[in-house]
Order: C-alpha cells, then structure tokens, then sequence
C-alpha cells in the first residue's frame, strides 16, 4: 500500500472561560474529564475548526453558528443556501477547505426540496466570520425522491484537495446498486464540483462519472486515515449490519445485495453476507448501534490511543474506540455508556483532544481530554 503522511495544520487553541460543567470518566488505557464547552444547540450535526480557536455548529434545523473561545454561542451565520429541514434531512456537514487560512472557503451539505422532490446538495462559500459569501452549489444528487430519509451528507477532503461526499440511497434501497443514480455512493469533485481527475468510472456508459464507489446504504461518518491519507467510512446498517470500510475506487460494498442486517419488519433483506465483486466492510456491528461522527486520534495527549478510530453511536449513546492492526480490528472498547447522550459527530481537535456533539433539543458540545 502506498503510504502518504496526512499533513497537520496546527492550531494555537487556548480555553479563556471554564467549562460548563465537567465529568470524570476511566478506560482501558487513559482515565480523562468530558467538559460541557457549549448546551442548548438544537439537533446539532458537524463542527469544523477554525484557525483562531473558534469552531463552527450545524444545527439540523438550518442554522451555522460560531462558538468562540469564551464558549459563547453566536447568533446563526448568514447568508446559507436555501435548505429545508425535513426528516433526516436539514443542514448537515460543514468542511473547510485545507488551505481555508487563505481562501476562507467551506463547504455546507444540506438537504434541499423542489417541485422534483428532496435530494442532498454541497455548497461552497467565502466565510468573513459572520456571513457567508459567494454561495455556490457544486453537487446536487439526481434524481430527487419524495423521502425524507437517507440523505447521508458526510464529506471528507483527499490529500490532492478533492472532496468526498456520501448520498444515501434515500430509503429505496435498490438505487445503491444503480450506476446511473447518484443515490447510494460517494461522490469524489473538484472544487468546482467537476468530476475529480482520475475517478474510476469517467467516461464509462451508465455510470456516472463523480462516482467513487456504489453500494453504500447511508453514510454517517467519513474521516481521512491520518497516515495513509486514505478515505474511512461508516454507514447505518438496517436491523444490524452497521459496517466500517476503506473508500477505494470503484469497489461495490453490496447494499442491498449483501448485509449483515435484516429488515426493519424482521425479514431477511438478501440472506448474503459476501459476494464475489462485493468489497467485505472491515468491521461490522450486530446489533446495530447506530454509528455517527468518527475520526483517527492523532495528538500526543493520549498516547495508548494514538491512531486508534472513535466512533460516536446514536442509538446505543456511547463513543466507541477501535484498535487497529492495519485493517484489522484488534480492540474494541465501549466509552461514555453511561452518559445518556446520542453522540452525532467526533471529530480529532488542534489541541489534541476530541471534541463530540450530543444529538438533541438540548444538545451539547464536549472536550473529551486527559484527566490530568
């Protein structure tokens, strides 16, 4: 495999006002203190961290807001495309471009409805620290369905600057296995929302040319491996079936022709757990727990946890952590079951900790760092 050393942007994050509250919790290998930074976000989806110490929130219901270093929430960022919140759907996933110190360019996924139905689109825009500027739509997913479920909208951004956005198949299943439909794979774009160099299915008769891979049933979680550079998801499995796997070219991971689930109404979906053209997930849960949000620990604060994989888990509200052996799991350990909280997004903070949103009314952003 060939490997490529992920580069750091480096962030001087400092605390200038205490937590909100702070719990103490032990594990396996590190005893640490979950710190409450942040409470009454509504149904809170991604955050993003900014160079000068600040962070943006999505809330599902439509609104960006800023948390700055004195934990104080701002008033909603203007300027957003028009989104509809509906469903599953609503404003989801917020990315800032790697070289976001100069351009101050991010990118929104959000659901958004017409006459034609609901779909997930991606923007891009010039963020001045209050408003967005420049709005402009780079991906639209066709065609449009009258569902509300599935949008996906998780995005990752490669090392030659291409980004990586997920599309569910919207609750029809049988639009994963359809090249021609933009539901159910990950899209791999230019900045300009072009088809990426190199993507495998260009130019090819009924497949569409942004296609990365197909298959894949809603993708609630995708980060970058930080020492191969490679591309990491995780997607909702029904009844069972929640599955890790390595994004590669191409590959078919088999939703709905193979699953480790079941339908929501007991019955078998396909019977298969392999096929032959079908790329195996790398981990799977039965039941399932409902992955959401997860990223690589790649700071120096907790040492035993350097490079292991943290999955936040809505349905069975926990933050689950992953050894690994290459593309082996060789641990697996359970963290904040008694919190009570449907974890949404886990993202790896500048400062070496990691930072987790609660999916709620009321919901919460934490700073998971050493007890010490």
């Amino acid at each position: 495999m060939k490997r490529s050393i992920a580069l750091l942007v480096l962030w001087a994050v400092t605390t200038t006002a205490p937590a909100l509250g702070e719990q103490s919790f032990s594990s396996r290998h590190h005893d640490f203190r979950l710190e409450t930074i942040a409470e009454g976000l509504e149904h809170p989806w991604s955050l993003a961290f900014l160079p000068d110490g600040a962070l943006l929130v999505t809330e599902r219901a439509g609104r960006l807001r800023m948390i700055g270093q004195d934990h104080r929430v701002s008033a909603p960022v203007t300027g957003l495309p028009d989104l509809v919140a509906s469903g599953q759907g609503g404003l989801l996933d917020v990315q800032l471009h790697p070289d976001f110190d100069n351009n101050r360019l991010l990118f929104l996924s959000y659901a958004h409805k017409n006459r034609q139905g609901m779909t997930t689109r991606v923007a891009r825009a010039v963020f001045d620290g209050t408003a967005l500027n420049k709005v402009e739509v780079i991906f639209e997913a066709l065609p449009r369905s009258g569902t509300s479920r599935h949008f996906a909208g998780r995005m990752a951004f490669d090392g030659s600057g291409n980004l990586y956005i997920a599309v569910g198949d919207r609750g029809e299943m049988d639009r994963a296995q359809d090249t021609g439909d933009d539901a159910g794979g990950v899209h791999r774009i230019t900045l300009n929302g072009a088809p990426a160099e190199g993507n495998p299915f260009l130019s090819r008769p009924g497949f569409n040319d942004t296609l990365f891979t197909y298959g894949n049933r809603n993708i609630q979680g995708m980060t970058r491996h930080p020492e191969t550079g490679e591309i990491w998801s995780h997607e909702h499995g029904p009844r069972g079936g929640d599955e890790i796997n390595i994004l590669r070219a191409g590959h078919n991971y088999g939703w709905p022709k193979v699953t480790y689930g079941i339908d929501y109404s007991g019955l078998p979906i396909s019977g298969k757990t392999t096929m032959t053209g079908v790329t195996d997930p790398l981990h799977y849960w039965d039941p399932s727990i409902a992955p959401s949000g997860m990223a690589f620990y790649s700071g120096e604060r907790f040492p035993q946890w350097r490079n292991d994989l943290f999955v936040g888990a809505l349905k069975q509200q926990k933050l689950v952590r992953l050894k690994l052996d290459g593309e082996t799991v060789t641990e697996e350990e359970d963290l904040l079951t008694g919190l009570g909280e449907r974890i949404r997004d886990v993202r790896m903070g500048p400062d070496g900790a990691l930072w987790l949103l609660t999916d709620s009314s009321d919901g919460k952003l934490y700073r998971l760092a050493p007890a010490d």
